[in-house]
């Protein structure tokens, strides 16, 4: 079996590490140049870095900011917001990203995925979904989950990875920033349906909610923004404490 990932995430607004509850609320936490270098030392298995207006604010993405933080690290570098080109994939990969997550940008242009794959390979390309329930259904979301495409969230994964898509991160918004456990029911939905490697990002409260995550095993990695920047879970320890349940990791 292969060692499952953990991933800290930066959400990165206004130069500054963010975080809110259910996509609302944000509130500042850190220099993400900071919190990059702590990760790395850390023994966290990846990073991702979302500029989390880029899309809805219809900009690039800062790459300032970014190439510092790639600057500082020597893990895998994943990096969303505002890629709506082949000329992002582009810019982005130049500053120091070694994955590119592409969200909003390839609702408005289904064609991306498969573009960007052809020319970077597939496993540099992440679909990243904003799902929730809306009417009993798994519905996408576009500009930072500001917006209801009305689209099937299974339905765009199956699409996405028949596109080229080599990786899925999966945002619950209903269990973002809830703390109360990540969304297993629509993570279980999710890897029924593809091939790839999923990430579950939402809901990470503490060491006992990755315990139950990886007990599912469709799910590869586990993703979590404010437990790991407010110290409340330290990513040794998990990994420690994961290893004890027979999970396998990078130690």
């Amino acid at each position: 079996m292969l060692a499952r990932r953990i991933i800290p995430c930066l959400d990165v607004k206004d130069g500054r590490v963010v975080k809110g509850t259910n996509f609302q609320g944000l509130r500042d936490m850190a220099d993400p140049v900071e919190m990059a270098r702590f990760y790395n030392a850390s023994g966290a298995d990846e990073l991702v870095f979302y500029d989390i207006t880029a899309s809805a604010e219809g900009r690039r993405l800062f790459t300032d900011i970014l190439r510092r933080v790639a600057s500082e690290i020597f893990i895998p570098l994943t990096v969303g917001g505002g890629i709506r080109t082949l000329e992002d994939f582009d810019r982005v990969l130049k500053c120091g990203a070694d994955k590119v997550s592409v969200n909003s940008g390839a609702i408005a242009d289904p064609g991306l995925i498969a573009a960007a794959a052809k020319r970077y390979g597939d496993q540099c390309v992440v679909l990243s979904m904003d799902v929730k329930r809306v009417d009993g259904r798994f519905r996408l979301f576009a500009k930072g989950g500001r917006e209801d495409t009305g689209l099937d969230a299974m339905e765009w994964a199956v699409s996405g990875v028949a596109g080229g898509a080599g990786e899925i991160v999966l945002n619950s918004i209903d269990t973002d920033g809830v703390r109360q456990g990540f969304d297993l029911e629509m993570l279980d939905e999710l890897a029924g349906r593809v091939n790839v490697p999923v990430i579950a990002s939402g809901g990470a409260g503490n060491m006992e909610h990755f315990a139950e995550l990886f007990a599912h095993p469709g799910v590869d990695a586990g993703l979590a923004a404010s437990i790991f920047h407010s110290r409340q879970v330290e990513i040794p320890a998990l990994k420690m404490f994961l290893s004890g349940r027979g999970i396998p990791m990078r130690v």
